[in-house]
């Protein structure tokens, strides 16, 4: 399956973008990303779409807490006039991973979200944060458990930092997964709930290598949930370790 551009999740960049969407936009693509994975957009569309314009940036996918909206047809409106395909709701109450009847009243919610996305001509997914591996459903983390039960159009992000942080092994999950990953969330530190403590690519103790090879076809996404030096030089550090990684991986297969 064809990869899109390498992406970054603006909520990373979320101080820079309260001041400035323009300008912040501009300074992602002068850091050379070509894709955007915005958030908080529902109500600002038309800003969105104008700096994404003006930045020459490409949005394939956003998040939106769809599961959370009464109509969730705003999100959708917005979501079709930046550009997005892909429509990712971010989140969701822990507590309804605490149970297997839990997982699944949220998985037919997911399941009916979808059909109505793909009638506004979009495509569903859902992200994950520590607690759906926290909890398990029987002998299985509750996000796989989750999975079994999703209708095939519906797409996953996985965030593969925060699924090491809840207890698992990021690479097995993907494993598991397989190709119902569309994108997956790269980022990288001591793997703990400590968001300041987060690195770029390849400077904690994520084994970002093997998580990039165990989901050659998803759009990697980078993203800091908060980073204590300058966010776009830490994107741009990202950056670089993702694409050399991938360019090694690649040149190892041709090899092959």
């Amino acid at each position: 399956m064809p990869r899109g551009p390498l992406s970054v999740q603006l909520y990373s960049i979320r101080d820079a973008i309260a001041e400035d969407l323009p300008g912040s936009l501009a300074r992602i693509r002068e850091i050379g990303l070509e894709g955007v994975e915005p958030y908080g957009f529902v109500e600002r569309a038309t800003d969105y779409r104008a700096a994404l314009d003006a930045a020459g940036l490409v949005a394939p996918s956003a998040h939106a807490p769809v599961l959370k909206m009464d109509d969730p047809r705003r999100a959708f409106d917005a979501a079709k006039e930046i550009g997005v395909d892909f429509l990712i709701d971010p989140s969701t109450d822990p507590q309804r991973w605490t149970s297997a009847s839990g997982v699944s009243e949220l998985a037919q919610q997911v399941n009916e979200t979808a059909a109505l996305a793909a009638e506004a001509g979009l495509t569903f997914g859902y992200h994950n944060h520590w607690w759906e591996l926290e909890n398990a459903v029987g002998p299985v983390p509750a996000l796989e458990a989750f999975a079994a039960q999703l209708d095939p159009a519906v797409i996953l992000e996985v965030d593969t930092y925060w699924v090491e942080v809840g207890g698992a092994s990021a690479v097995d999950v993907l494993a598991h997964l397989g190709e119902r990953v569309r994108f997956i969330h790269v980022k990288d530190g001591p793997r703990t709930r400590e968001t300041e403590a987060q690195l770029p690519a390849g400077q904690g103790s994520m084994d970002i290598p093997a998580v990039l090879n165990a989901a050659p076809g998803a759009v990697r996404v980078l993203e800091f949930d908060a980073y204590r030096g300058d966010v776009f030089e830490g994107l741009a550090e990202s950056m670089a370790y993702v694409l050399a990684t991938d360019e090694r991986a690649e040149q190892a297969g041709s090899a092959d």
